[in-house]
């Protein structure tokens, strides 16, 4: 059950269809909060940003941002390490898209007209979803690294949704130029270990020795292969096969430690479900 009242907001470019939604997510979930409604991608990331909603319904066609590429920046929003991103299903006229978007990271999609049967369906296992989480959060157990299935965070896998509605192939990184002092190096990317951002600056950590770009995070998730990258925090990308253990410490965060160097790599609360509890 949910301890508190989940609150949602609802992104679609046509009124009647948020009406539609609204009136039928008052039918199924008469409990849920819609805190806001948005009828751009722009506007969806800006509702974000002000209600720190549980949940977002997001059209998965929309001018100026569509909602893949909302999603992706609500996924790189700074709503603090210990805050959790909305669960976001994607309502779409595009039967071709759906079980992309519900197996690369959203929890569960809605085709257009929503209907109530599978309306009620969704908000069943978002409501389960939510519990969950709130649980994995305060759990004792130590969290264990399935490095025998694929894990992808939610910016990944709606990359990779991105570049298949768009018909596109993604090209990965396989080399990088990276500086130390005032030399320029040319980088295998198969010998990072993880990269952590700043304000200004990306530092990429080798076994060895460290370098810095001028990448941000957001771009480099969408230029490493997610088969081999994970975002854990949104400052921070760690090579898979970097990753030693996870261990979580007596505040209950979550931390990755790497095979070859002694430091901690920070997991945020949204990333933490990555790992299973043990």
């Amino acid at each position: 059950m949910l301890s508190k009242i989940a609150r949602a907001v609802i992104a679609d470019d046509e009124r009647l269809m948020r009406e539609q939604l609204r009136a039928r997510l008052v039918q199924v979930w008469p409990s849920l909060d819609i805190v806001a409604e948005a009828k751009n991608g722009m506007e969806a990331v800006e509702a974000v940003k002000t209600h720190r909603p549980d949940i977002i319904f997001l059209d998965i066609r929309m001018p100026g941002l569509t909602g893949v590429e909302a999603a992706k920046e609500i996924a790189q929003l700074d709503l603090g390490d210990d805050a959790l991103l909305p669960e976001m299903v994607f309502i779409t006229a595009y039967d071709q898209y759906a079980i992309d978007a519900f197996e690369h990271g959203a929890v569960d999609y809605v085709l257009k007209p929503a209907e109530p049967s599978r309306l009620k369906l969704t908000a069943e296992r978002l409501q389960r979803r939510l519990s969950e989480r709130a649980n994995e959060w305060v759990q004792d157990s130590p969290y264990s690294f399935p490095s025998h299935q694929p894990l992808h965070s939610v910016q990944q896998g709606l990359h990779a949704l991105a570049a298949q509605m768009a018909g596109k192939v993604p090209n990965y990184l396989s080399f990088l130029q990276a500086s130390v002092g005032q030399s320029i190096h040319l980088l295998p990317i198969q010998d990072v270990l993880y990269f952590v951002s700043d304000e200004k600056y990306t530092r990429v950590q080798t076994a060895k020795q460290e370098f810095l770009i001028r990448k941000p995070i957001k771009e480099l998730v969408d230029a490493l292969d997610p088969q081999k990258f994970l975002q854990i925090h949104r400052s921070t990308l760690v090579s898979m096969s970097a990753i030693g253990s996870v261990q979580k410490d007596e505040r209950g965060r979550v931390w990755v430690c790497l095979r070859e160097r002694a430091e901690k790599l920070a997991v945020s609360r949204s990333a933490a479900s990555l790992f299973r509890a043990m």
